[in-house]
């Protein structure tokens, strides 16, 4: 779990919501915290987002499956709602996610000591995936 050392920290977060098949254009702000738990087994990543008014927040695990040999992702949201990804680093300052039941892709990359950005884009019919979220991490 020491690969995530460049997300631990406390978090301002930016959210540019494009126009998509999901939503319409829109911005947010919010807060999040990764940090280490349970023996360094897990990194939890909690945080609470505003986007046009509407207060939304999540609880994420990542774990180790040694067996597997990547790494597990578990989002739950404060609606209820939750979902999966398989998730691995394709080098020291990006971890690649593929969320499972859905063509959705997505990125944490380190663009600088206190910057991360995240990216999620969906499988398009032209064979390329479009940009549905970009939130840019500053650390507070």
């Amino acid at each position: 779990m020491k690969k995530f050392e460049f997300l631990i920290g406390d978090w301002n977060l930016e959210s540019k919501i494009p126009k998509s098949s999901f939503s319409e254009a829109t911005t947010g702000s919010g807060f999040g915290t990764f940090k280490r738990a349970l023996d360094d087994k897990y990194v939890f990543f909690d945080y609470e987002s505003n986007i046009e008014g509407e207060t939304g927040g999540a609880h994420v695990i990542f774990a180790w499956d040694e067996k597997m040999q990547i790494y597990r992702y578990w989002w739950f949201e404060n609606s209820g709602a939750f979902s999966e990804a398989t998730c691995n680093f394709t080098d020291a300052d990006t971890l690649f996610m593929s969320w499972h039941n859905s063509l959705l892709i997505q990125t944490f990359k380190k663009i600088r000591k206190n910057k991360v950005v995240l990216h999620m884009s969906n499988a398009s019919s032209e064979n390329k995936f479009d940009l549905v979220l970009e939130v840019i991490f500053t650390r507070k």
